[in-house]
């Protein structure tokens, strides 16, 4: 039994996770913590309650600033944490969202979405959320003897395009290509035991998307019920149950597993509505 558990353990694992003062990001971030690793909490709003709580629950966890649009900063933020951890192991792309601005409605139709509004969601979730970080963080993490592991964070827009927001479908899709592309490429070109997976979330209420589950009075709009009937669960997801797969992910547990898109949804992916 000890065996077993050890192989999901990620003790003495220094773990990055952009994006990790969000809701699904910092949950994924206690997670990887409870289960052993050291956390360096990267993102662009302050990160000192995040770390505060975390150090409450007994995980060691630092902050620091990232600005997952900036290669510049992200550099900067990739020194600081190997100057202070060491290196990386595990590299948890968490940042992303869609804005309002890019999504139709009935004043807001498809032909008249602002261009702008449109490349800043498509940046931020492929740039900003997979590729750039990649870059940078994954330039060190090449260099480990024993691997390591990347994960991405797609969507289940990824695998069924959702009515309203065309940007951030398109660019979720993307992420689950590129998470592919890049495993293929990290194990053939330079460390095969670096691994890139990815998870695709189903529906957690966030900042970015509650406006279009939920109404003022915190009741289902008519797209969170349609939601809700075409995920067998019958319910949105708790931002803690993403921890079992990037756990898994992350570990040794998963060590020849690379290239895939885990769905964690509730069945909402299986369902087809019939």
């Amino acid at each position: 039994m000890e065996k077993i558990l050890g192989l999901f353990s990620l003790r003495d694992k220094k773990a990055v996770v952009t994006g990790g003062a969000g809701i699904l990001g910092s949950a994924i971030g206690k997670g990887l913590g409870k289960a052993g690793a050291e956390i360096a909490i990267c993102d662009i709003v302050n990160t000192d309650k995040i770390v505060k709580k975390f150090k409450k629950e007994g995980i060691k966890a630092q902050g620091y600033s990232i600005d997952v649009m900036d290669i510049g900063k992200i550099k900067v933020c990739c020194d600081k944490v190997i100057k202070d951890f060491g290196r990386i192991d595990i590299l948890v792309n968490s940042a992303g969202g869609n804005i309002k601005e890019a999504t139709t409605s009935k004043e807001l139709s498809f032909f008249d979405l602002p261009l702008p509004a449109l490349e800043k969601v498509v940046a931020l979730n492929l740039f900003g959320g997979a590729i750039l970080p990649c870059q940078v963080f994954g330039r060190r993490m090449v260099k480990n003897k024993t691997g390591g592991s990347i994960i991405n964070i797609s969507s289940m827009n990824a695998f069924r395009p959702l009515t309203r927001i065309p940007g951030y479908s398109a660019a979720k899709a993307a992420v689950s290509n590129f998470t592919q592309w890049l495993a293929t490429h990290l194990a053939s070109e330079y460390n095969k035991n670096l691994r890139v997976n990815a998870i695709a979330p189903g529906f957690f209420l966030t900042a970015q998307n509650r406006y279009l589950l939920l109404d003022k009075e915190n009741k289902l709009t008519p797209r969170g019920e349609t939601i809700i009937k075409h995920t067998p669960m019958g319910r949105f997801g708790d931002p803690e149950e993403l921890t079992g797969a990037c756990i898994w992910l992350a570990s040794e547990a998963s060590r020849f597993v690379t290239g895939i898109v885990v769905p964690i949804d509730g069945g909402f992916n299986a369902f087809s509505g019939v």
